[in-house]
This record gives structure tokens, C-alpha cells and sequence, in this order.
């Protein structure tokens, strides 16, 4: 039955399927017979038309053309269709006795009114053209790109293949994914990279890997989750015993930055907001963004992460809800350590800012010709400068993941497992791969990455002033206050 069915239906039903029709075209012919019995109701196979009068087929119509969705022109073509047909033509000449008698002839007659179901769509059938029929399928792309020159592999996907391989080693073991029914996860893996690495469409993902826009949804959304999931394994906190080797082997850091143990900042990816909510996503420059707020080790691993925060919402603020939040997971330096911060924070224990109304940008230092004027510019010099790693950071996220500039229309929450995994696989990377060439070209102290045109860096900060406004707040910024000039002394008396 199900091979006689592709035939006129163009479409294989399954065995449940069949028998669901089957039973609700009983209850058709039933109706059917009733017509037969009380108003002669028939068809006249020499003109092709129903042998009633146009008050009882309208009345038909309307009981029974119109609880199968087609129109009453369209259900009458479709009957002419099938009742020119021969098989159709003996099983109508019966009576209904033998209709009931007869198994195979009423399975011809449900296969007429399968028909009869699909209406005008049955009639005017537009044949339906294979779209991805590239001689290379998506799997021996992924081969090509594995096997062939390196850099093709780089250049497509911003990693080389060994770093490549043990990230699906790691996926294996520490998540759920395998292999699907049709691709492998290897293939699945290089899908995702692929459109966070290029900011590309569902449309040149299914162009570039031949399979259909619902299963590069599909293959995007589980590896996103699945390399999410991976935060807290690559995303640590900061050793806060070991002085970083980048500031105890450098004599502009040491010893005034020992008790440093990284860099915060925040910045701002590209978004899609809904229309009702688009306004708190403008930043500064009107454009629809959300905040992202990292710490960095000064070897450019991003240990916290936090996402998805509106593009209108100050870095200080975002900082000080993490810090007033016991489940927000931010790692609080011990007593006499701190991060870095710029003078977008205030300067208060745990948090080291610069001197304000004070020249503090590297750019804004190097283009001075008399160089540095003070006590106060060169600890700004030198604060701006080992600072600097979390802006090479963010530099290399938004050079390797051009889709945080450019982002495609997700969900929030897409968005911000897509932020996350981005981070994620920075520090993967990072960590498996010295030699990747974008570390290389960011990873020099006093590089500056391209500016970002949102950032609240010495942007006045709404949040900071009114909280600190309290006696044990007073006390406690006159605490760092007094830590940052004793710095700023010893480095000025040793510089001269």
C-alpha cells in the first residue's frame, strides 16, 4: 500500500498513516452511501459530472468538501481527475454491498480520496529541484580543508587542525556529543566555528556545507551549548599566591605590581534586540550592543566572564552587581591583592585605578613630546601599560570572532552562550596553541588593538559615586587611595 500510495501522492506514508486514513475514509464513504441512498446521488462517467441536483451538491460541499480544506472548484477537478481513472471507474460501477466486500477495491478508492485531500495542491504539483547537489558534500570539505595547506584551515576557521583535534577530544569526553546519524562531530564542530569565525548566514553555511538551513540550526545550537557548558573548565580564576612572571621578570612592574593579580574591563559585542527592549541595548554611540564584562591573567587568559548585559549599563555597575551577588561566582582577591581597573571604577581595596584628569592612554602618552611629566603620568604610563593585556584580549576575541562585531539575528540567550563560547575558545587556544598567530601579533606588551568605539573608559560612572558614599566606603578608598600613592612614590623615586 505504501508503494501505491508514493505513485499518486507523491509522498511515502508510513503504515499508521495509512490506516488513519483509511479509517477516516470509512467514515467519508459512509456519508457518501447516505447521499446514494436518500437523494440518488451519483456520477456520470460519459460527461463527467455528479448526477444530482445543485442544491444536494452544495449541500455535499458544504458537509464534506469543507471539512478537507479544499475549495468545492477545486474538490470537483480533483473528483473528474479520479473517476477518469479506469481502476476507479469498476469500483464505482459496484454496489455498496460489494464496496464492503471488497478489501482491495476500496484501498484503490482511499487512495482517491488521499487525493481528493491534497486538493489544488495534488493538481498543481510543482516538482521540487535538489538544491544542494555539489559534487563536494560538507563532509569532504571538511576532509579538504584537514588535509590540504594549514593555512586554509586557519583562514576558514582561525584554528590550525592539531588545536582542532583536541577540541574534539575534549568535546567527547566532557560533553554528550558523538557522531549524529548523517554527520560526523568533527563536521558538526567545524560548522559552528566556521559561522562565528566568518559572521556567516544560515544561507552560506548551507551553501559552504550542503545540508539544509534547519540542520545548520540545529548543529549551530548543540555545539553552542555543548562548548558553553565548557566555561568552567577553561574559565579559572587567577592563582592569587604566584606573582605573574610578566610583571616579577619586568622591572617596570616589579615590585610595584606584585600584589596584582589581573586586569578588568568591559566591552561591547554587536546585538539583536526585540523592538520593546532595543533602547537598553544603545550604547554611547546609538548603536544596539550588549556588555561584557572579563578579568584576564596578564598571559591574555580571560579567568571571568560574565554576559548578556544590556549595552546601555555602565561597566561599574555591571562590576558592582557581580561583586554584591554571592552566586554571580567572581572571584574576590584576598586581602592586599587587586585587579587592575581603568578610571571608569573607583579606586577602592581589590581595585587599582588610575590617577583622573591625569593623561593615562598609551596613545595618549607616546604622542606627548616632552614624555612623561610627573609622578602621576608615570604611574598612569605603567598602570595604562600592564593593563593593557585585557584590551589585546579583547583584541584577539574580535579578530578571531568577527561575529561579536557583526552579530546575526539570535535569540538573547543565543547571543550570549555565542559570547561565552567565544571566550571559551579563546582560552582553549590559548592554551594548546603558543604559537597561533594572533596571540602572536597581539601578544606584545604595549600593542594597542584598534579602539572600541563604545567603551565607557573614563566615561563618568553612575553607579560609583553613590555607592561609596558611606563612612567604612570613605575609609576604604582612603585605604587604596593611600596604597596607590606609596606605589606611585617608590616608582617615581626609582625612575629618577
Amino acid at each position: 500500500m505504501s508503494v501505491k500510495l508514493l505513485g499518486p501522492c507523491a509522498k511515502r506514508y508510513l503504515p499508521a498513516q495509512v490506516k488513519s486514513k483509511y479509517h477516516r475514509m470509512r467514515v467519508i464513504y459512509g456519508k457518501f452511501k447516505k447521499l446514494i441512498n436518500h437523494t440518488g446521488f451519483g456520477w456520470d462517467f460519459v460527461t463527467n459530472t455528479p448526477l444530482c441536483d445543485t442544491e444536494v451538491w452544495d449541500d455535499y460541499c458544504k458537509k464534506i468538501v469543507d471539512s478537507m480544506g479544499v475549495t468545492p472548484t477545486a474538490y470537483l477537478k480533483a473528483m473528474q481527475y479520479l473517476m477518469a481513472n479506469t481502476e476507479l471507474k469498476m469500483c464505482a460501477s459496484r454496489t455498496p454491498a460489494e464496496w464492503d466486500e471488497t478489501f482491495e477495491l476500496f484501498v484503490d478508492m482511499t487512495l482517491g480520496y488521499m487525493a481528493l485531500n491534497m486538493g489544488q495542491r495534488y493538481l498543481n504539483r510543482i516538482e521540487r529541484l535538489p538544491m544542494h547537489t555539489s559534487i563536494r558534500t560538507g563532509h569532504e570539505y571538511m576532509l579538504e580543508l584537514l588535509n590540504q595547506h594549514p593555512d586554509r584551515m586557519f583562514n576558514k576557521i582561525r584554528m590550525y587542525r592539531p588545536c582542532f583535534e583536541m577540541l574534539i577530544q575534549v568535546l567527547r569526553q566532557q560533553t554528550a556529543l558523538q557522531n549524529s546519524r548523517y554527520l560526523t562531530l568533527e563536521e558538526q564542530v567545524m560548522i559552528f566555528v566556521y559561522v562565528i569565525s566568518q559572521k556567516a548566514t544560515n544561507r552560506m553555511a548551507m551553501e559552504d556545507w550542503q545540508h539544509s538551513g534547519s540542520t545548520i540550526s540545529v548543529v549551530f545550537t548543540r555545539i553552542c551549548k555543548a562548548i558553553a557548558s565548557l566555561s568552567q573548565t577553561f574559565i579559572k580564576a587567577p592563582n592569587f599566591d604566584a606573582i605573574p612572571d610578566e610583571i616579577r621578570w619586568n622591572p617596570k612592574y616589579y615590585p610595584y605590581f606584585q600584589n596584582c593579580v589581573g586586569a578588568i574591563d568591559g566591552t561591547h559585542i554587536a546585538a539583536h534586540a526585540p523592538a520593546d527592549v532595543a533602547n537598553n541595548f544603545r550604547g554611547r554611540k546609538s548603536t544596539v550592543t550588549s556588555n561584557m564584562l572579563a578579568i584576564c591573567s596578564f598571559d591574555m587568559l580571560f579567568t571571568y566572564v560574565v554576559t548578556g548585559w544590556e549595552g546601555a549599563v555602565h561597566d561599574s555597575r555591571v562590576l558592582t552587581t557581580q561583586l554584591e551577588d554571592p552566586t554571580s561566582g567572581f572571584p574576590h582577591p584576598p586581602p592586599g591583592k587587586y585587579y587592575l581597573v581603568d578610571s571608569g571604577y573607583s579606586n577602592k581595596p581589590g581595585f587599582l585605578a588610575p590617577f583622573r584628569n591625569v593623561p593615562y592612554h598609551l596613545r595618549d602618552a607616546r604622542r606627548r613630546a616632552g614624555g612623561i611629566n610627573g609622578p602621576t603620568e608615570l604611574f598612569n604610563y605603567r598602570h595604562a601599560s600592564l593593563r593593557n593585556c585585557i584590551e589585546r584580549c579583547f583584541g584577539v576575541l574580535k579578530a578571531r570572532f568577527p561575529i561579536l562585531r557583526y552579530m546575526t539575528n539570535f535569540s538573547l540567550i543565543r547571543q550570549r552562550e555565542i559570547a561565552m563560547c567565544c571566550c571559551v575558545l579563546h582560552n582553549f587556544i590559548r592554551l594548546h596553541n603558543r604559537g597561533d598567530p594572533l596571540f602572536d601579533r597581539y601578544g606584545v606588551d604595549g600593542v594597542m588593538p584598534p579602539p572600541d568605539s563604545d567603551s565607557d573608559d573614563d566615561a563618568p560612572s553612575s553607579s560609583g559615586t553613590t555607592r561609596d558614599e558611606g563612612a567604612n566606603s570613605r575609609n576604604d578608598n582612603n585605604f587604596a587611595n593611600d596604597m596607590r600613592d606609596r606605589i606611585m612614590f617608590e616608582m617615581y623615586l626609582n625612575y629618577n
